[in-house]
């Protein structure tokens, strides 16, 4: 099944007239990755170079980034393939370039999707290679993303029951060293909201969401602030009706 998958992936590329004469750019269609259209047009451009160079570790990394949004935002019944071909295609790129932290981060964000999407066999399926491969990023390159494998760890140290390695004082810790990073990552303090509420620190946690609100949006990452933006909003309204 997978073999198919991966084959499917190849000849959608293949057949795509993005990979014309006239390919447009990748990276600005994935910039406009809120239409789903750009960004699956965009996976389908570094698909189709992967086929044609198997080597090619940008648009293996690319492509495991891509395919990250698209199975958190695309129709429900297509999560999942693109999550899996996420892992598949950032593992690959793990193995180019071993030195190098993206392929390990997007492999472990792809994993993290599927774990918290997916039911506990994913959660118990994923939850050592996540961790891996984020301490994996941290021993390559602290600051990559803005210290996004510190976030991404505090997450992990969150969800993860505390039966099987999760701790809240963790998650706090790496949450607050991702901070370091970008002091207005809306991602780093919705999450460290969520950590501070459930150890009962009420007063920081709502001062956290107020922190999301407040934080000027990154253009780069413009799709994903004004998602947590909103998150913020409304964790901020649930909290007012208790």
């Amino acid at each position: 099944m997978r073999y198919l998958l991966s084959l499917a992936f190849t000849l959608l590329a293949l057949l795509h007239p993005a990979v014309t004469a006239a390919q447009p750019d990748p990276d600005a269609l994935y910039r406009d990755r809120t239409n789903l259209a750009r960004a699956q047009e965009a996976a389908a451009i570094w698909t189709a170079r992967l086929a044609t160079d198997p080597r090619d570790f940008e648009s293996a990394w690319k492509l495991a980034r891509a395919t990250y949004w698209l199975g958190e935002h695309d129709a429900p019944d297509a999560r999942r393939k693109w999550l899996e071909r996420g892992v598949d295609v950032a593992r690959s790129a793990t193995t180019l370039q071993p030195k190098r932290p993206e392929g390990f981060f997007w492999m472990a964000a792809n994993m993290g999707a599927l774990a918290e999407s997916f039911g506990m066999r994913q959660g118990l399926r994923y939850r050592g290679p996540i961790k891996e491969a984020l301490e994996t990023v941290l021993k390559l390159d602290p600051g990559y993303l803005d210290g996004s494998a510190d976030r991404a760890l505090g997450r992990w140290y969150h969800r993860v029951p505390g039966l099987f390695g999760g701790d809240k004082k963790k998650a706090e810790a790496h949450l607050r060293k991702s901070l370091t990073y970008d002091p207005n990552s809306t991602v780093s303090h919705f999450f460290l909201a969520e950590t501070l509420l459930e150890l009962d620190r009420n007063a920081e946690g709502t001062q956290e969401l107020q922190k999301v609100l407040d934080a000027p949006v990154n253009p780069e990452f413009a799709p994903e602030d004004r998602e947590y933006k909103q998150k913020a909003v409304d964790l901020l309204a649930r909290l007012r009706k208790r």
